[in-house]
Order: C-alpha cells, then sequence, then structure tokens
C-alpha cells in the first residue's frame, strides 16, 4: 500500500517546524533589545561638608638644636695630677658640688714655703722697728745720728713691706690648695669627663663642661620676612607671645617658651637671622644638642575659608575638590591650598564661604553630575581650633 503523500509532507513540515521557529525568536528578540532605551546610570551618594570662614593664625615652624641657658668649661686653676672623678657624669651638680681633685701636695708645699717667708718677714719687721724705738730717743739726745735714725725708719718700712707681699704668697699658696679641688661653679648638669684619672692638667685643660638647662635654650635661624611679620604681631598684642617645641619624636613639649634674644644682624649671604628662644625644663628632660623644631604663629590671616583636607585630591601638583550645588550638581574645581589648620586646610582660591564640598566620594563624581548628598558629621570649625 502506497504511503499518502500528504502525510508524508505533514510530517516533514511538523518535523521542521522547531528549526525554523528558533532562529525567528532570536531576531526578534535581538531587535527589540536594539530598540530599547539603556538603564538609567546610578546617582553616587556623597558626604559633603560647609566651607568654614573664620579668623585663622598663621604658623611657622623653624628647626633648631636645643643649648644651656649657661655652659660652663671646667677648667682647674692649678698643674697637677688628677687623682679623682667625684661626680656621675650626665648627674645635676649644685653650685659648690665637688667635681675633680688634683693631687694637692705640690700646692701644700708652696703654702708651706710661703708662711716660712711670712714669717721671716715678720721677724725682720720686728727688729726693724726695735731699732726705730731704740735709735728715736737716742737722735734726740744726739747719742745717735739723725741719719742712722733715718736708716732705721726705712728698714722698718722695707719690713713691713716684705711681710705684706709674704702675706699675699700666703694666701696665694692657699687659694691654689683650694684650687685642687675644682667644683662647679653653677648648677646644672656635668657632661662626660674630659680629664682622667692620672692625667696631668693644667689651666688650658677642659676637664667637663657644665650647662644649665632649667630654662633651655632653642638655637634656630628665621627668614628676614617672616623675623617682620613675627615681631609685627608680637607688637600688636597677637597670640604670638608664645611659641612651642617640637622634639625628635614628634611631640609637642608641654612647656610653652618666649623669644628671648635675635641676633645682631641678618646673615647677607642666607637672609636669615639667629633667635634664641627659651622654655622651662622642669626635671632636666631636654639636653643641650638635641633637635628640636620651634612653632610660632607669624600672623593671624582673618576671614580664611578652611574645608576638611580629605575633600582635597592632588594630581601632577595641582589640587581639586568637588563642589555641590543648590541644584545637588557637582562641580570640580582646581583650588589653591595652603596652610593646614588641624583637620581642616586653607584654601586661597577656588571656594566661597557656605558651599558644600565633597569630602567623601570623591573619586566618583564629576562635573556636572547630580549626586545624592548626605550631610558630615564632623563640624569643621570645632577641628579648626587645633594644630
Amino acid at each position: 500500500m502506497a504511503a499518502d503523500p500528504r502525510s508524508t509532507c505533514a510530517q516533514g513540515h511538523l518535523w521542521n517546524a522547531p528549526l525554523v521557529l528558533v532562529p525567528l525568536l532570536a531576531l526578534a528578540a535581538g531587535c527589540q533589545a536594539k530598540g530599547a532605551p539603556p538603564p538609567a546610570a546610578a546617582v553616587p551618594t556623597v558626604v559633603v561638608a560647609r566651607v568654614v570662614q573664620q579668623d585663622v593664625p598663621v604658623v611657622q615652624e623653624w628647626v633648631g638644636t636645643t643649648a644651656g641657658a649657661v655652659n660652663a668649661e671646667i677648667r682647674p686653676k692649678v698643674d697637677g695630677y688628677v687623682l679623682k672623678r667625684a661626680y656621675q657624669e650626665g648627674s645635676f651638680v649644685r653650685r659648690g658640688d665637688l667635681l675633680f681633685v688634683i693631687d694637692p701636695r705640690q700646692a701644700q708645699s708652696q703654702l708651706a714655703e710661703a708662711q716660712a717667708t711670712l714669717q721671716q718677714a715678720q721677724a725682720d719687721l720686728a727688729r726693724a722697728t726695735r731699732d726705730v724705738e731704740r735709735f728715736t730717743p737716742l737722735a734726740a739726745e744726739h747719742a745717735v745720728s739723725q741719719q742712722e735714725l733715718d736708716n732705721a725708719t726705712s728698714a722698718r718700712q722695707a719690713a713691713a713691706a716684705a711681710v705684706a707681699a709674704r702675706k699675699a704668697s700666703v694666701e696665694q699658696a692657699r687659694l691654689s690648695r683650694q684650687w685642687t679641688r675644682v667644683t662647679s661653679p653653677i648648677a646644672g648638669i656635668a657632661g662626660l669627663a674630659q680629664g682622667q684619672v692620672g692625667d696631668l692638667v693644667g689651666p688650658q685643660t677642659v676637664l667637663t663642661t657644665v650647662s644649665q638647662v632649667d630654662p633651655i635654650r632653642v638655637l634656630f635661624s628665621m627668614g628676614e620676612q617672616e623675623y617682620l611679620r613675627f615681631q609685627r604681631s608680637r607688637g600688636a598684642g597677637s597670640q604670638t607671645g608664645a611659641l612651642e617645641m617640637v622634639l625628635s619624636d614628634g611631640s609637642v613639649f608641654p612647656q610653652r617658651g618666649r623669644l628671648s634674644s635675635a641676633g645682631g644682624q641678618v646673615d647677607v649671604k642666607t637672609g636669615s637671622m639667629t633667635l634664641i628662644a627659651e622654655f622651662p625644663n622642669p626635671g632636666n628632660l631636654l639636653r643641650p644638642g638635641q633637635y628640636a623644631k620651634v612653632r610660632g604663629v607669624i600672623e593671624t590671616k582673618p576671614g580664611a575659608l578652611l574645608v576638611p583636607q580629605r575633600a582635597l585630591s592632588e594630581m601632577q601638583g595641582s589640587y581639586q575638590l568637588a563642589v555641590v550645588g543648590p541644584d545637588d550638581t557637582a562641580q570640580v574645581r582646581v583650588v589653591q591650598p595652603s596652610q593646614r589648620v588641624g583637620s581642616l586646610i586653607v584654601i586661597d582660591e577656588g571656594v566661597a564661604a557656605g558651599e558644600r564640598v565633597v569630602t567623601e566620594g570623591l573619586s566618583r563624581v564629576k562635573s556636572g553630575q547630580r549626586v545624592a548628598v548626605q550631610e558630615g558629621t564632623a563640624s569643621p570649625a570645632a577641628a579648626a581650633g587645633g594644630r
């Protein structure tokens, strides 16, 4: 029995139907995707802070070195061998404390010799005095000549002068014996001993140094223009009177100092001058020769504009920040920052008081882009009080 052609054709169309529909459906889906609008871009969320306007003290730092208020070089006044070092190096000594002992035997011998010479001179004076006393009545009776009396009187005067000279020699010898005990002329920190036991020392020998460190000085250099601004501010009665000291570990010394003196002239080669600041140093914490930075206010900038430091981004030497307008549209601006004040920074050009600047999410912001705004929790005005 022959197969029905219609049945075969029908089966063939039914078999190929899925193969035809698949590409048609894919083509239809592609046309629909091509004609659909793109999805809307997400609006970035940023945190903003207000630009603060207030008077800001301009703080400057200068690198310096600590030094004792008085640095006394301890030198012996007599020659001799060092017998003993009587202090602990680096310790605090009071005025009159014993530092070194020099062999006193030579000074003792000189004292004994001077005392013996004095006794001889006193004996000569006594004999000359008796001669004058004896010749005086005899000369009145013309028993002896006036010349003999004059000679006796002159001899007595010479003997008296010799006694005075010998007394001075005894006093000098006594001082030399006392000077074999080398004491501190001031209260301060005694340095390392440069003279050791057994050394032969003399008046040109430096045995050690005693430094008065309370108050302690800081020597630093200041430019001519900075010096003028600093002095003018001090004369105006601003807050520039007190100075701060920053130590080598970055900590701020708790005691405030003051400007003690300034150099007599400006160095024409460097355009700077040397200044000295004094700081109280209770407990003798600081020692001469330490690194220190002196920090002070050289002027006050009125009506300065401040923004948080985290609002700035640096790119190839220029600084930018994003300002959010009243319609929540961001604008990226190039600004000119200057002084840091705590967590804030002064902006000389590029912003106005009261504007909103982006402090978080700056990398996601472009000029002309709308943003979702969140007010920052930190108050910029509160942070402006510290340095």
